[in-house]
């Protein structure tokens, strides 16, 4: 076959990922704490970019673009779109403290109570090896309890075996387990425990509640887990209403003792859009301003700093920064556009779940809220994504309202999240000589206009750790 060479045109077409676009997408799905320490990183590399700590009108007034503002949206009680309305004095309502803002005075700082502060969180660490040096004399125990004490896992189990621990220390096996018997009675109880056996039975010992109904009882701990009380009640040999007692006290224990050491404060999360009662009825959506980066272009100092520049590279520099701060100003303020549309048609959408309550959650896809805000549907689930919003109702992330939809005899969808609940709410009820089954639950919803199968009872049941009806009626046969 011959080789030969020829010139071909050919029509084709390409999305070109620009850095610019590829920025304004990763702002649109950071959380409001990834796009804080994206924005202080840009304050840091941009000298242009500076945080705004003045009310706009006075950045305006300086010739600097604003940062984006917190838009509200209102909607009526049919879930109707109403007129913009902008309000920020309302948002005093949401983040004022009981009593008013700050108390009069000379203005002084508040100094008061500095005694009534909390002290430095102490570490499991440190409260066991301060036991551990009251208790052990010698460097030798003193050495093993510290190795005992780096063993431990989050719950506070030894990790590892003893005959491990005590190769890799090189000392008999019976002097590590003996200073791990006399750290079993350590603060909190239970620490140091091989087992969750052993970690109970500690703590009973310390109660002086380890007697052989209770030796009984948590020897066979798999028996528990699977509910058959009535062989477990045999073994332990008591009756009913001891047996009810040995579990109260049983459910009083704490299998994860360690847990309450070192565990820093919980951080609540910080909402993106707010949610309250409108004015005029419905409800009004607009963003957090407290999670909008305040960043705002210095035009006065670049017109300052390019008057100065000594050649081409300098030149081509400052108009690269003044480039990418520009874009980052923009892209904040679509980000805020694009979360605020979501949010709002998401209102709009779940309208009757914020006014009845979960059994009202509507079916809902990524593609009904992209068709309505004429967005891609990749879009908004990246505005979905780590994005929270605080209701009347409680806090919940956006993508908590997306649910599949199951069949209705009448032919109306119904939310999985609402079947769901509805579940749970009909297991709660049981009386213990009226336990559901499965197959009871589902002639139960379809006669309240929900068709749905027994498999598919089963799996929200089991995802919601519900056990199945035999176990459920061992277990409401004791009453606690």
């Amino acid at each position: 076959m011959a080789v030969s060479q020829r010139l071909e045109l050919r029509h084709s077409q390409s999305l070109v990922m620009t850095p610019q676009l590829q920025q304004a997408i990763k702002l649109l799905q950071l959380s409001n704490l990834d796009l804080r320490a994206y924005v202080e990183q840009e304050l840091e590399q941009n000298p242009l970019l500076e945080r705004s700590e003045q009310p706009e009108a006075a950045a305006e007034a300086q010739g600097d673009e604003p940062r984006p503002r917190g838009d509200e949206d209102d909607f009526d009680d049919r879930g109707g779109e109403a007129d913009w309305d902008t309000a920020p004095d309302t948002l005093a309502d949401w983040s004022a403290p009981p009593g008013g803002g700050a108390g009069g005075g000379s203005g002084e700082e508040d100094i008061s109570g500095l005694d009534q502060r909390l002290p430095g969180e102490v570490s499991l660490r440190e409260h066991l090896l301060e036991q551990a040096r009251t208790a052990f004399g010698t460097p030798v125990e003193l050495a093993v309890a510290e190795a005992l004490i780096d063993s431990l896992d989050e719950s506070g189990y030894l990790a590892g075996t003893v005959e491990e621990l005590a190769e890799l220390l090189g000392v008999e096996i019976a002097v590590v387990e003996g200073l791990r018997q006399r750290m079993l009675g350590f603060d909190p109880a239970g620490v140091f425990a091989c087992s969750l056996a052993e970690c109970l039975a500690t703590q009973l010992r310390e109660r002086n509640r380890f007697d052989p109904a209770m030796q009984a009882l948590i020897d066979n701990l798999d028996l528990l887990a699977s509910r058959d009380y009535a062989k477990l009640r045999r073994l332990c040999d008591v009756d009913s209403e001891d047996f009810a007692e040995m579990l109260q006290e049983l459910k009083a224990l704490d299998p994860k003792p360690a847990l309450g050491f070192g565990a820093g404060p919980v951080q609540p999360v910080i909402p993106d859009i707010l949610m309250r009662p409108a004015r005029g009825g419905g409800f009004a959506v607009e963003l957090n301003p407290d999670t909008l980066p305040r960043v705002l272009v210095n035009q006065r100092y670049y017109a300052e700093i390019s008057a100065h520049a000594r050649d081409r590279t300098e030149k081509q520099y400052l108009n690269e920064q003044l480039q990418s701060a520009n874009w980052l100003t923009r892209a904040l303020d679509q980000r805020a556009t694009t979360i605020l549309k979501v949010a709002g048609e998401l209102v709009r959408r779940q309208h009757s779940f914020f006014t009845k309550g979960i059994e009202h959650l509507k079916p809902l896809t990524l593609r009904d809220i992209a068709e309505v805000i004429e967005m891609h549907e990749s879009t908004v689930s990246r505005v979905t994504a780590n994005k929270y919003i605080a209701t009347p109702r409680g806090t919940y992330e956006l993508k908590y309202f997306f649910t599949a939809s199951l069949g209705g005899v009448s032919g109306e969808g119904h939310s999985a999240e609402a079947v769901r609940h509805r579940i749970k709410a009909l297991i709660d009820a049981e009386t213990p000589k009226a336990v559901l089954s499965d197959d009871r639950i589902v002639e139960i919803l379809r006669a309240e206009g929900i068709d749905i199968a027994r498999r598919t009872v089963a799996k929200y049941r089991e995802a919601m750790r519900i056990p199945s009806s035999p176990r459920r009626r061992r277990e409401k046969a004791v009453q606690f």
